[in-house]
């Protein structure tokens, strides 16, 4: 006789395992604080995704005992936290910018999850901190909203990210270029160490606790570099290499960061602090998406190059514990090797090529040009570029149309097919395998705008509906047809900047 499974049950958020490891390195690194309560809280959107990952019920959200409202917007306190505000500093737009830190994010404590793993739960807009500066400590619906979209979004595309759990808004006013509302946003992560945390350790001169933050690093996120000869050294090289990796990774899809400060860099790699980014609409290599960006300093073909000049950063912060200058030297070198393989790798496998051949780098350079050229749509002629036929003749119109130089796209497209040819691609088979590297929906900034609007109006619904067809970026999802279209005209006049 085959029994029902018993149901299951689940831990109140006093059952919940916290360690607090960041906390624990002292107050040279943080000061303990508590969150300013949102007044008249509500949900705005939550991820399940995210909250799978953490092990939590379905109804999290919802479940009196767990009281996750008042909790997650300042207004009340799991057992077991202890929220501290971490201090670091940071090169902005190129530019020492001395002591920064959380001015408006608290660290509430590391989540151990069943896997023995550990997530660190950070509430972003939770009001001022001693390290707020100037700024009131608030985050906006707008910009919360932006982040937690993107960070489940690039999840979905399988780009290291930071996550968003979820977006907790009130009717509070927030002045930014005009009177909006606030929000709290609750992020997820291995870790949140910046480059900036390094370099704030260095630039004062504080070698012990340069060291004390190095050791716990890699205790706790690259054991592998422990026994090396010289484990700072090893700790960049690391770190060296899945910054370039992650890298290859955004400029394969399309995405600007739009501010690539030192203090905006992850020791993890991971993308991290959404705010002025954007997706390629019409390709422009010199896309910048940042309005406050005026020198075009995080333009989209620049991005490579300032991820090598902020690891350099980096590791100028860690001299004071590498004997060897030489050694810290070497450990930046992988980045111009790593990088163009991996990004090479990437438009590869978009293209559908199996192989690598001589001519293939100019193949898809000189795609990119035509696409360039005639500001063809990024995302969508990666897609349609799938459903290529490559016998001799075939008109393929779907992507063809996408081109102004027609006869452009012809010539290049004859030496496609014949690239093809080449390693007996067959086409149905080679055209499944693009459809699971090239997207088929991203986060557009207008997609973003019309969930936004909806939010402020009070309906989250259409936040919720996007959140679900970006969890699922690959698949065709034909009922959703339209969020994979080309963007509107008015599309054209929406500007995010630093403060989005």
């Amino acid at each position: 006789m085959n029994l029902p499974p018993e149901p299951r049950t689940w831990p109140s958020p006093a059952a919940l395992s916290w360690v607090h490891r960041y906390a624990a390195l002292g107050s040279e690194f943080h000061t303990r604080w508590t969150a300013q309560p949102l007044p008249d809280p509500y949900w705005v959107c939550t991820s399940g995704a995210a909250a799978e990952m953490l092990g939590w019920p379905d109804d999290w959200a919802q479940r009196d005992d767990w009281q996750a409202l008042q909790c997650l917007s300042g207004g009340a306190q799991w057992p077991g936290l202890d929220p501290v505000a971490t201090v670091y500093s940071g090169h902005q737009f190129g530019v020492w910018a001395g002591q920064l830190g959380d001015g408006r994010a608290l660290l509430l404590g590391e989540m151990q999850l069943a896997d023995g793993s550990g997530v660190e739960v950070q509430l972003k807009g939770s009001g001022r901190t001693p390290y707020a500066r100037m700024g009131d400590g608030r985050a906006v619906l707008r910009s919360s909203i932006r982040e937690f979209l993107c960070s489940e979004a690039m999840h979905g595309l399988g780009i290291p990210t930071t996550r968003a759990l979820c977006v907790i808004g009130s009717a509070l006013p927030v002045r930014r270029e005009q009177i909006e509302t606030a929000a709290v946003t609750t992020r997820l992560a291995p870790s949140f160490v910046r480059f900036g945390h390094f370099e704030h350790f260095a630039h004062h001169e504080k070698p012990q606790q340069l060291q004390q933050l190095t050791d716990h690093v890699i205790a706790c996120h690259y054991p592998e570099c422990r026994e090396a000869a010289q484990p700072a050294a090893a700790l960049l090289d690391a770190v060296t290499r899945r910054t370039a990796e992650l890298m290859a990774q955004w400029q394969a899809v399309g995405f600007c960061h739009g501010v690539m400060n030192t203090d905006n860099m992850s020791i993890l790699g991971l993308t991290i602090d959404y705010g002025p980014f954007g997706f390629l609409d019409a390709f422009d290599p010199g896309h910048v998406c940042n309005h406050s960006d005026h020198q075009g300093r995080y333009a989209y073909n620049r991005q490579p190059n300032i991820a090598l000049w902020n690891l350099h950063a980096l590791g100028q912060a860690l001299l004071p514990l590498i004997p060897d200058a030489d050694a810290a030297q070497q450990a930046l070198e992988p980045y111009k090797t790593v990088f163009p393989a991996a990004l090479e790798r990437r438009m590869r496998d978009k293209i559908g090529l199996l192989q690598t051949l001589p001519g293939d780098r100019e193949l898809v350079d000189d795609l990119l040009r035509l696409m360039a050229q005639d500001r063809c749509d990024f995302t969508i002629t990666f897609r349609r570029l799938a459903g290529f036929v490559s016998t001799p003749g075939a008109p393929n119109d779907s992507v063809r149309d996408l081109f102004v130089d027609r006869a452009g796209f012809d010539a290049w497209g004859t030496r496609y097919a014949e690239r093809l040819r080449q390693e007996s691609s067959v086409d149905a088979e080679r055209g499944a395998r693009m459809n699971r590297v090239n997207p088929k929906f991203v986060l557009r900034n207008h997609l973003a705008e019309v969930a936004i609007r909806r939010s402020r109006a009070g309906d989250h619904s259409e936040l919720q509906r996007l959140l679900a067809v970006l969890e699922r970026p690959y698949d065709e999802q034909p009922e959703h047809e339209a969020d994979a279209g080309f963007p509107p005209e008015w599309a054209q006049t929406i500007e995010v900047s630093c403060s989005s």
